[in-house]
Formats: C-alpha cells, sequence, structure tokens
C-alpha cells in the first residue's frame, strides 16, 4: 500500500521515492514529498489518537471530534472500508491512512505503530472507532501514562468503570484472559482484551506485531512483559447498546481469538503446551502396558484393546514430548541469534521519513492501496 500526501491549497509537487513504513507494515509505504530545494523535516508530535475504522460511517465522526480534543493528532487507519468513512474522516482533519483491503485488527494494528514511531508520537492512544469507547475517557489514561507507566490499559473490569457487560462476554473475556496469561503474559490486569489503551514512547518503539487477528492485543501484552514495561489500569465506559459493533459471530469470533492465542502458547511455551500433554499421555500408556502384561501372567488372558490403546497412548505422548523438546531447543537458537544481531549492530538502520503534512492534521492525506 502506498500513500501520497498534499497540500490542498498548492498545486501538486513531484513525489521523490517509496519507502517502507516500518518493519510490521511492509505493505504501509509513504510517499515523501519533496519541496523545492530538500525534504521537508521530520517533526515529532506528542500525542496521537488513533483508531482502525472497518465500515464506521455511523460513528467516525463523533469518534474523531472526541479524540482531537485531547490530542496533537488523530490517526485513522482504514481497513478496507466500503461506506464514507474515509471521506468523513478527512474532512474532520483525521490523517488517513488506507488498507486496499481488509488486513483484520492486527494489521490496522502494524499499521498504526509503525506510523507512530514514523511521526516519533510520545505518546499514542488507541480506542476504537465504532462508538463503544468514550473519547472522553482518553485524559485519564494520558494521566496515568504521565505519572510513569508506559503502558496503560482501559479496563471494563476495575472499580468505577460503566457499561453493562453480557454475561457471555464476561465468560468469554476470563477464558481469554486466562488463556493470554498462560501465553507468556505474567502481568496483574483484569481486562487483556481491551481495545483502549495508552502507550508510551518506551511501548511505542519496543511493541512490533506479527499477527493480524484479533488475538494482536494479546500479543501485545506478551511483548510488554517480556519488555519489562511498566503497566496500569484506569477504569473505562464501554457501550454495548450499538447495533453493529462487530462483522462477526461473537462466539466464532472469540474461538477464533483462543485459536490464535493457542498458538502463540505453542511456539513460546512448547515445553508446556507439548511437553506436559505429552509425559502425561506417556505414563498412561506405560500403565496400560503394565496393567495387561500383569493380567496376562495372573490371569493367562491377554486384553488386545487395552495393550493396543496403551501403546498408541504411549507413542503419541512421547512424540509429543519429542515436539516439545525440538521447538523448545529452536525457540532458543533463534532468541539468541536474535540478540546476537542486535548485539553486533553498530548503528540502527535508518529510519524511513515521512512527510511533514501527516503531522499536521489540518492538511489532507490520501491513500492508495496495493500488496
Amino acid at each position: 500500500m502506498s500513500t501520497r500526501t498534499r497540500r490542498p491549497s498548492s498545486p501538486p509537487r513531484p513525489a521523490g521515492p517509496v519507502t517502507r513504513a516500518g518493519d510490521n507494515g511492509e505493505d504501509a509505504s509513504l510517499l515523501v514529498d519533496e519541496l523545492a530545494g530538500g525534504k521537508r523535516p521530520r517533526r515529532s508530535i506528542r500525542t496521537l489518537v488513533a483508531m482502525p475504522a472497518y465500515n464506521e460511517e455511523a460513528y467516525i465522526a463523533k469518534t474523531v471530534l472526541g479524540a482531537r480534543q485531547h490530542a496533537d493528532a488523530v490517526l485513522v487507519v482504514d481497513d478496507g472500508s466500503e461506506d464514507e468513512t474515509v471521506p468523513i474522516a478527512e474532512a474532520l482533519g483525521a490523517i488517513v491512512v488506507r488498507h486496499e483491503t481488509n488486513k483484520g485488527y492486527g494489521g490496522a494494528l502494524q499499521t498504526i505503530f509503525t506510523t507512530a514511531r514514523e511521526m516519533g508520537a510520545e505518546e499514542l492512544v488507541i480506542i476504537d472507532a465504532d462508538g463503544q469507547h468514550n473519547p472522553g475517557d482518553i485524559p485519564r489514561l494520558l494521566a496515568e501514562l504521565r505519572a510513569g507507566n508506559d503502558v496503560v490499559i482501559g479496563s471494563r473490569f476495575v472499580e468505577g468503570s460503566a457499561g453493562e457487560i453480557p454475561t457471555y462476554r464476561k465468560v468469554g473475556m476470563k477464558v481469554l484472559d486466562t488463556a493470554t496469561t498462560m501465553a507468556g503474559n505474567n502481568l496483574a490486569i483484569t481486562d487483556s482484551q481491551s481495545g483502549f489503551r495508552a502507550y508510551g514512547r518506551r511501548a511505542i518503539e519496543a511493541i512490533h506485531i506479527s499477527g493480524e487477528g484479533m488475538s494482536a492485543g494479546s500479543e501485545i501484552l506478551i511483548q510488554i512483559s517480556d519488555h519489562r514495561l511498566q503497566v496500569a489500569e484506569v477504569p473505562i465506559k464501554v457501550r454495548y447498546d450499538i447495533e453493529g459493533t462487530s462483522s462477526e459471530n461473537p462466539v466464532s469470533h472469540g474461538v477464533g481469538v483462543l485459536m490464535n492465542i493457542v498458538r502463540l502458547i505453542s511456539l513460546r511455551r512448547p515445553l508446556v503446551f507439548f511437553g506436559i500433554p505429552g509425559a502425561v499421555f506417556a505414563l498412561i500408556g506405560v500403565a496400560a502396558e503394565i496393567y495387561t502384561f500383569s493380567e496376562y501372567y495372573r490371569t493367562a488372558q491377554f486384553h488386545y484393546i487395552v495393550f493396543t490403546g496403551g501403546f498408541s497412548v504411549m507413542i503419541l505422548g512421547l512424540l509429543l514430548a519429542t515436539v516439545g523438546i525440538i521447538l523448545y531447543s529452536l525457540v532458543q537458537i533463534i532468541e539468541q541469534g536474535k540478540k546476537g544481531a542486535v548485539g553486533s549492530s553498530a548503528t540502527p538502520s535508518d529510519s524511513p521519513l515521512i512527510s511533514s503534512s501527516l503531522v499536521h492534521p489540518p492538511q489532507r492525506t490520501e491513500q492508495k492501496g496495493g500488496h
């Protein structure tokens, strides 16, 4: 995907070379405008409020206007909308980056973090564009962020939060909270699936999302834990009386997120995910074999079904344990390789330039997508 920036009041200028928009947003490239005599200097901003958006024409205006009251710039990542989301956001002065095809929640977050790094944002607040989150809660998150925390999560479960959460959602959230903890999130938080979060500069630089699905929120928490970032929670108000906030069935959505988290567990903790079940199966198989032969010597009757079942379970257990050991070894090799690569880097790679028109909301941003 490529982005072209322009000033509405001035004639078009030739665009410079296409630069990549960071290591996580391969297709979110930027065309850097050149002014007479050279490129415009990169200028950072303090507070950037960003929101993924997909067919949110009904609520995008209210969310953008509410966010602008608390931010230096508002970023809308349009994830392949087919309605008037983009024109409305642009008309209200938001910076708009478009995905020509739907990349999913994780893909939108990749673009948000990449753009925030390029803009030099000191504070990044991510909020839903569908009207469920109240932009009036942004100052509460920012206050906690400025108190010295690296990440602040808007929680639906801490004292002072508002909004009646359906029971089935509560159950699903707790299941996903538990799975996220098993994946390696050692944080004492109450709402791992909240999409209303604020990130400081350290977190913006540290977080690099790889997944494109809704489990990206859990992946972020795991990276926060890995980098030992300071986390706090504040109460927020969430609305559940809004129609059409999700294009997916809640049950299938929750199962999909859970499966992605399980995949994360298998990659991050292979000994736990494969080794422990493998050991249990192997012990059951051995016990079944011992029982079969003891019964044979005692009664001269051979239980073929027990013998076959026990042998199969034992082999399955040994295979799982072997897979766990191999994956664990590979993960350790990869981690050591990453540490070696970081340590041997004499200078950081050049960061791509970003047009200064992206730093100032009054200027219009137009973007075209493509693989």
